[in-house]
C-alpha cells in the first residue's frame, strides 16, 4: 500500500492549515481531526479535503 498527501481544511473558516500522510486504502470516511486554526485563533475541528 502505498500512501498519499492530503490537505486538511478547517471546518469553520476553510482554509486548508495542514497536511496528512494517509494510505489509499478503501476508506469511505474522511479524516478528522481537532487542531488549532491561526485564522480562527482556536481549536477546530479538521477535515480531509480532495
Amino acid at each position: 500500500m502505498s500512501t498519499k498527501k492530503t490537505a486538511l481544511a478547517c471546518s469553520v473558516c476553510g482554509s486548508r492549515n495542514y497536511q496528512a500522510r494517509t494510505s489509499e486504502g478503501n476508506r469511505s470516511e474522511r479524516l478528522e481531526v481537532k487542531k488549532f486554526c491561526k485564522y480562527c485563533n482556536q481549536h477546530t475541528l479538521h477535515r480531509e479535503t480532495k
